[in-house]
């Protein structure tokens, strides 16, 4: 297809070539592109926290619905509603926190891409930019939220002594 397009119109393939014949050029976008790639890394080790915690709930989720058809489950049981609701939360923040990976990838792309075209994509980069951060936004705000409930469960059933100890 791309073959097709440079066979049809020999004078594309021949300013493609003289706009990124320029090493400097090409190093200016490269250089651009750094900030959103440490960012894209920067999604990725957060993600990994989520994931992890994500797992963590559900395998326990498993274990207590076993232990219920068992009849094993006691006071395990009580924890279930909590443990759903911190499910959702961690859920969502790797899904937005994906959306967010995605979306920097497309800023990544059309930088590079605005150096081969002529018609310029600034706005269209800036709303991929504007869009990533509302995306990164709200997925950590949902990991903050199943944080600060595993906290509180945490303090409901290891509720510290009095005196400190």
């Amino acid at each position: 297809m791309l073959l097709d397009i440079l066979v049809d119109n020999p004078n594309l393939a021949r300013e493609l070539v003289e706009r990124t014949s320029s090493t400097a050029r090409v190093q200016q976008i490269v250089q651009l592109s750094l900030s959103p790639a440490f960012l894209l890394a920067a999604i990725g080790a957060i993600m990994n926290v989520m994931v992890s915690r994500l797992v963590w709930v559900a395998a326990r989720i498993e274990k207590i619905e076993l232990r219920i058809e068992d009849g094993k489950a006691g006071r395990e049981q009580a924890e279930l509603p909590t443990l759903r609701r911190r499910r959702v939360l961690a859920q969502r923040a790797v899904m937005l926190s994906t959306a967010a990976a995605a979306t920097i990838s497309v800023v990544i792309a059309l930088l590079f891409i605005s150096a081969f075209i002529t018609p310029q994509i600034g706005t269209l980069t800036a709303f991929a930019w504007i869009a990533t951060m509302m995306f990164l936004i709200l997925g950590l705000a949902h990991f903050l939220l199943e944080t600060r409930l595993a906290a509180r469960m945490a303090q409901d059933k290891y509720p510290e002594d009095g005196d400190g100890t």
